[in-house]
């Protein structure tokens, strides 16, 4: 990428085992969703992050479907999830026939512990049944943290008020893999991957995440019986393959061979990838320092962060533009940024949604841009990054 090109905000990566294993998948006509790429990739993404079993899935968004239907989410169920989110954690909500709770972030854009221990404890009241939300009277289903850009999830608090309200745990760690927590972070959390901590925990490898099939997915958990029901609901819920019966409503889940070969070759290359994303981390952090009214977003000292996407705050009233105001400049330039995703409190389908106090997410959603952070980006692409940003208006 020459240093006059378009510099796009996060593209794949491939290397060359990616395309030696595709080349197998093609001449040994192994092509679809059956083949041996299939299971070595769940037997080593499970390996990976210190789970039991591990499912692939067509999507990230597929995970989280059937993970909340086995965590036992029921249509008119409410599930506890925060507002700043790809909207996609909302919809597999919705597909179970469930409605999310909109809940604030931390400084980190993460779901705010303080946010579900206020609701459960003001909004919520404990029944034989499970736990109801008062003003409504529908039950709570699941609580849904997820790790924002790869930033590990302050959840050991999440996880004893779940545990306090026999509340399952989905989390959505699909921009966290290779995010560790520390040896010190807490006794539940030491040393744990995420997305291994919950029930289940649910990832993409979508095309811009830090590896990725092209588009798929991976549900993580320790339970078998919980692991075998998920294979069988993403591959049609066949009970009989010969005579092609199926006692249950399945869904076409499944990971193609194709895409495993290649999310085989990208987790190969993950420690290395990682790598990079810290050092352009550090080198945003380094170029920036110093310019008033910009900072690159901290992360959380919880755990070791895979660093997949750095987050630019901007003090508009003293660096002198706005987030749009910025993001149009670096467009011109052939530079793509992108803003948070919008909050989902204000998307059309969840207007009517129930919503704690969002002011947190509010603050960060105005202030944020994402900046360039391929796994490929040079050094000289990124300096001009740099360049444009202390140039200002």
């Amino acid at each position: 990428m020459s240093d006059s090109s378009f510099i796009p905000l996060c593209v794949p990566h491939i290397r060359a085992r990616e395309l030696d294993y595709v080349r197998e998948c093609i001449e040994t006509e192994w092509v679809s969703s059956a083949g041996p790429f299939v299971d070595k990739f769940e037997r080593e993404f499970a390996r990976e992050v210190g789970s039991r079993y591990a499912v692939a899935c067509a999507s990230g968004t597929a995970a989280l479907h059937v993970s909340l239907l086995l965590a036992g989410v029921k249509r008119g169920d409410l599930v506890l999830v925060p507002t700043l989110t790809f909207i996609s954690s909302v919809n597999a909500i919705h597909y179970c026939g469930a409605a999310p709770v909109f809940l604030d972030c931390d400084d980190f854009y993460n779901l705010e512990p303080d946010a579900v221990e206020l609701f459960l404890r003001d909004e919520c009241e404990r029944e034989r049944e499970g736990v109801f939300h008062r003003a409504s009277g529908r039950r709570i289903g699941a609580i849904m943290p997820v790790h924002i850009f790869g930033n590990a999830v302050s959840l050991e608090r999440i996880l004893l008020a779940a545990r306090e309200h026999d509340l399952p745990v989905v989390e959505d760690a699909a921009e966290g893999l290779g995010t560790r927590y520390h040896a010190d972070a807490g006794a539940a959390l030491a040393g744990r991957h995420v997305g291994t901590l919950g029930l289940f925990g649910c990832f993409s490898f979508n095309g811009n995440k830090i590896i990725t099939t092209g588009g798929g997915g991976m549900i993580v958990m320790n339970d078998e019986s919980l692991a075998k029901r998920a294979k069988y609901l993403t591959t049609q819920a066949k009970d009989d393959e010969a005579r092609f019966i199926h006692n249950e409503v399945g869904f076409n889940y499944r990971l193609t061979n194709v895409q495993a070969a290649i999310g085989l070759g990208q987790l190969e290359c993950l420690a290395d990838f990682k790598k990079r994303k810290r050092e352009i981390y550090e080198r945003y952090e380094a170029g920036l320092a110093g310019i008033a009214g910009l900072r690159l977003a901290p992360v959380p000292v919880n755990a070791e962060n895979n660093h997949w996407m750095p987050c630019l705050q901007i003090q508009s009233d003293v660096y002198g533009e706005s987030r749009d105001e910025v993001m149009s400049r670096l467009g011109g330039v052939g530079i793509q940024v992108r803003p948070v995703w919008e909050l989902n409190h204000r998307q059309r389908p969840y207007l009517g949604a129930i919503q704690a106090s969002l002011s947190r997410a509010e603050a960060l959603h105005a202030i944020t841009l994402n900046l360039p952070c391929s796994v490929g980006l040079s050094q000289t692409d990124q300096e001009k990054v740099i360049r444009e940003l202390r140039r200002g208006r």
